[in-house]
């Protein structure tokens, strides 16, 4: 088979999204209490299209850690991240892994996220298995946490894996989305993305809820980039729920397994307060180019001109709909700022940034405000 037959989107009809919905097996829209690979037992097996994990990175941090000034740095320090040795995480990694890989569907894909403690086991583990690495996605953070001792660099990324069910299997990637999410550019498997932080980072009592929650942002790239509307998306590890959060906004359905009371009461208010995008902005560009700093798609993703909002131009000839891929549609067409703005006006050129507008708390804006709070917000 060839790589363009393995990666051509596979269609997805209605009927496939309804039997999804009523499957009367999957405890779907649900947190399954308990260790997580019990929890994954209790499914049916090739039942899910996606699983996301986001396990222990098994940091063996000794000590508590400071920085210079005597501070404490509220570090990872869970009895949940805590392994007697690596054999013994590597049991854990291999059974979770083979419950995933039975609750796979055979088109099905599987994420992993990690750092340099456990990825590197995670890889080797989950290829003896049988699954075919696709990419690792580089996750460079923006704004990570400095190394305080100064005794190595600092820890500014951290990967993920994403692979297939088998050399030859078939899996499905939103190309055309992702192209579109970054301003008509070639996705590349290296995502710099801000760490989880203001308002987006849940707390309880003035404390982080959860001293690993990741982004939204990253989870809508990934989840947007193989996915459809209606996929079953299973977290092993939900911790407070991200997965569901923005599984839920994109139209997917979800299941959870955390053993942690706390983390999956937090999870429950979290994505109870989640509302859904509507049809209209759920659609993705479909199929028919130095990048730029930020890509318009950034700024959707991260929230600061959400799917579903109005765009348009200064003297509101034109109002377009901004879609969850970053692209536009406008009077049944569809396009990048840049492209859309250009085919309105029939012009050679479009600065989408300076094109398109929008209205923020009673002021009418163009959109470069908003990327300009983008950089602002990464630079924190």
């Amino acid at each position: 088979m060839s790589v363009t037959e393995k990666v051509k989107s596979r269609a997805k009809s209605v009927g496939k999204t309804q039997e999804s919905a009523r499957a009367p097996d999957l405890p779907l829209g649900r947190i399954l209490p308990g260790d997580c690979i019990a929890a994954m037992r209790s499914l049916p097996s090739a039942s899910v299209d996606l699983v996301f994990a986001d396990p222990p990175y098994n940091l063996q941090l000794g000590g508590d850690l400071n920085r210079p000034d005597g501070s404490h740095v509220d570090a990872v320090t869970d009895h949940w991240d805590q392994f007697d040795s690596m054999a013994a995480y590597d049991k854990f990694t291999r059974e979770w892994l083979t419950e995933a890989r039975r609750v796979l569907k055979p088109d099905g894909a599987l994420w992993v996220i990690g750092s340099y403690h456990n990825i590197f086991r995670v890889g080797a583990i989950l290829q003896d298995l049988g699954f075919w690495i696709l990419n690792d996605i580089v996750w460079r953070k923006t704004n990570p946490m400095p190394n305080f001792k100064g005794t190595r660099f600092t820890n500014a990324h951290e990967t993920l894996i994403w692979a297939s069910m088998g050399e030859k299997s078939r899996y499905h990637f939103n190309y055309r989305a992702m192209k579109t999410l970054n301003d008509e550019l070639q996705m590349r498997s290296d995502w710099v993305l801000p760490i989880c932080a203001g308002n987006e980072r849940l707390k309880e009592n003035g404390k982080k809820a959860h001293p690993t929650q990741k982004p939204e942002a990253l989870l809508y790239r990934v989840l947007l980039a193989t996915t459809e509307k209606g996929d079953v998306v299973l977290d092993p590890f939900f911790g407070t729920g991200t997965t569901g959060a923005v599984a839920k906004r994109l139209g997917r359905q979800w299941i959870g397994c955390e053993r942690e009371d706390f983390y999956r009461s937090v999870a429950e208010k979290r994505i109870a307060k989640e509302l859904p995008l509507d049809e209209s902005a759920l659609t993705t560009m479909q199929s028919p180019r130095a990048a730029p700093k930020v890509a318009f798609g950034a700024v959707v993703e991260n929230g600061l001109i959400p799917p579903g909002s109005t765009l348009f131009d200064r003297k509101r000839r034109w109002i377009a709909t901004v879609r969850a891929d970053g692209s536009l549609e406008c009077g049944g067409k569809t396009g990048s700022i840049h492209g859309l703005g250009k085919e309105l006006q029939g012009a050679p050129s479009c600065n989408g940034w300076a094109f398109w507008h929008y209205e923020t708390g009673g002021d009418i804006q163009p959109i470069d405000a908003a990327r300009q709070l983008y950089l602002l917000a990464a630079e924190d």
